[in-house]
């Protein structure tokens, strides 16, 4: 297994639409292996989206403090209730913006052995659910930020959302 490196905001890749997994090969499983790796390397995660270590394939991990998760091809099915929370993204580490999601969310995906499986999730797990598909499809937290600015987790510095998603844009 390896520690990837993790894609920053401004590359241009994060904003393509990844690519269906067929089947589940040797190679994905160790894209697999090898992202959960950087998951737990790095700080402040709870997910990560294959766009984000530069691999357009619909494969995400995810910990949002029960073990791991691993999604491939992964579709929401259903959506209810709402929440509004502080998210952040290892693509943009060090700040934050407050997006709405959905409180709940079902998906179906497909698991390591290829089978097709679904997953329900409510609060925090929705939340990472719903901002790791975004990832698949180009859409970055930014894009969901309410207000005009993103802050900085240490000092709570605001910055302009505006100049964030222009650089997130740039390139494309």
């Amino acid at each position: 297994m390896s520690v990837l490196p993790i894609v920053p905001f401004g590359e241009s890749i994060l904003r393509k639409k990844a690519k269906p997994v067929e089947t589940v090969t040797p190679k994905i499983a160790k894209l697999l292996d090898d992202m959960a790796e950087t998951l737990y390397a790095a700080e402040g995660r709870a997910g990560l989206a294959s766009p984000q270590v530069g691999i357009l394939r619909r494969v995400i991990v995810m910990d949002c403090g029960d073990g791991l998760i691993e999604l491939i091809n992964p579709e929401i099915i259903e959506t209810s209730g709402e929440q509004e929370g502080a998210e952040a993204c290892l693509s943009y580490p060090g700040y934050h913006g407050f997006v709405k999601r959905a409180n709940y969310v079902k998906i179906t995906t497909m698991n390591r052995q290829g089978e097709t499986i679904e997953l329900e999730g409510e609060g925090f797990l929705a939340r990472c659910i719903q901002h790791e598909i975004d990832h698949l499809d180009g859409v970055l937290f930014v894009d969901h930020a309410q207000g005009p600015w993103l802050f900085a987790d240490q000092t709570q510095d605001k910055i302009p959302l505006l100049d964030v998603i222009k650089l997130t844009n740039q390139g494309l």
